[in-house]
């Protein structure tokens, strides 16, 4: 999108034109999605973040700043629910703990989407991105498949520029390092398993 494009719709949103929402909604919707089943790396909490996030703007269109940039601005927005949808999860799994271990906190099967990924090169970046923490894992993401440039990631991370640069760096380098040694690691555990 055009940042003419762009400028007109969050004028229109102001103004509370649905056809606006309806196009902004169209235009990021499957991205955000995209993004969030692979930062959450579960289907059903992206479709719940991915809701949320529609409703932030519906609830913030009318004091969008006249200059916000709409991907920068959805992609925290969708960001920040995934990080208190952890955080709440952590409180539950604290909490939970004292109950005896009645009902299990991890899931040990690889999810849907890690499933259905095609090609050889794909499943292992794919499997590269699940072991990363989250932090890096985002970084990633928005570089990769959204495109977005250092100066929109930090915005949405919330971090200067030298510091998202410095984050994306690592985050590179452990996924260089996954792809490279993380098979070598698999192969070499399914052997152990197999001999003994």
């Amino acid at each position: 999108m055009d940042r003419e494009t762009e400028l007109a719709l969050v004028k229109r949103l102001v103004e509370g034109d649905a056809a606006a929402f309806d196009a902004v909604y169209d235009e990021y919707r499957a991205r955000i999605y995209s993004f969030l089943v692979r930062l959450s790396r579960r289907r059903d909490v992206a479709e719940d973040l991915l809701a949320e996030t529609w409703l932030r703007l519906a609830e913030h269109a009318g004091r969008l700043k006249p200059d916000t940039r709409l991907g920068p601005w959805l992609f925290t927005v969708a960001r920040n629910l995934y990080y208190s949808y952890c955080r709440s999860r952590a409180i539950e799994h604290e909490s939970a703990a004292g109950l005896m271990g009645l009902w299990s906190t991890s899931v040990a099967r690889p999810s849907p989407f890690e499933e259905a990924a095609a090609g050889e090169l794909e499943r292992r970046v794919e499997r590269a991105l699940a072991v990363m923490p989250p932090l890096y894992r985002e970084v990633l993401l928005l570089s990769l498949l959204e495109e977005m440039t250092p100066a929109e990631m930090a915005i949405v991370c919330g971090v200067t520029p030298e510091n998202l640069r410095q984050r994306l760096l690592r985050a590179r380098g452990m996924l260089a390092q996954e792809l490279e040694f993380g098979g070598i690691r698999r192969r070499s555990r399914a052997l152990r398993e197999a001999t003994v």
